[in-house]
């Protein structure tokens, strides 16, 4: 079953790149029988102030992190990793990611399939079966890209070299799935010149409008073969 893990991250942040390499290392090893470990990092803007402006930080993944703080009661921190929508811990604790992720490939998930996106095609995006109490969903489409590393020259981790897990390069919602219905698009992705686009991936997530839990999720690889981290 796809699980999806969610890290919010910076490159401001000392605490961060501990966290960016235990999910790097889920994503390759897939140690957990039964779930396909999703990978989206999203890097915060709010540490950018702080000495060092992350070039991969977004307020869209801020305001993301401010909806699950509000669902979770936890505040906004970093790392944060929120398991498939229903957990949220300190993402540099393996044994925990383990477990979280454990529990939720065992929830019934909606039946949701994407395909196409290559060149200049769109993809093809099917949603159907949502598990029963779900409720109305939002289908959201994140392009991700991997095997991406910053330099860091200020900051707490002034310095390093950060390698990153999947990064989350942009977030597009794609519209809405009714209990009992299902749904259908044809996006064209957006994709910017500079990234390898032999590394990208468009990662479909449905998620519960309601409780926040992701329901469902697809990858599709948007161009060559995708390079393990």
């Amino acid at each position: 079953m796809p699980v999806v893990v969610e890290l919010f991250t910076s490159e401001g942040c000392s605490s961060c790149p501990s966290a960016d390499a235990t999910l790097r290392e889920l994503e390759s090893s897939q140690p957990v029988a039964g779930a396909e470990v999703i990978a989206l990092g999203q890097h915060v803007d709010y540490w950018n102030r702080l000495g060092w402006k992350d070039q991969f930080s977004d307020p869209t993944y801020t305001a993301r992190q401010r909806q699950y703080a509000a669902r979770f009661g936890s505040g906004s921190y970093t790392p944060q990793a929120v398991v498939q929508g229903r957990e949220e811990l300190v993402g540099s604790r393996r044994a925990d990611l383990l477990a979280a992720i454990g529990r939720a490939a065992r929830a019934p998930q909606a039946s949701v399939r994407v395909a196409g996106g290559l060149g200049d095609q769109p993809l093809r995006v099917r949603v159907a079966s949502l598990p029963a109490g779900t409720g109305p969903a939002q289908v959201l489409l994140f392009i991700t890209e991997s095997g991406l590393a910053t330099q860091v020259s200020g900051g707490e981790n002034a310095g390093a070299l950060l390698r990153h897990a999947t990064v989350v390069r942009s977030l597009q919602p794609l519209g809405t799935v009714a209990p009992g219905g299902t749904f259908e698009a044809s996006p064209t992705p957006a994709l910017a010149a500079g990234w390898n686009h032999a590394h990208l991936r468009a990662v479909v997530v449905v998620q519960a409008e309601r409780t926040r839990q992701v329901v469902g999720a697809a990858v599709q690889p948007l161009g060559g073969e995708l390079a393990r981290q």
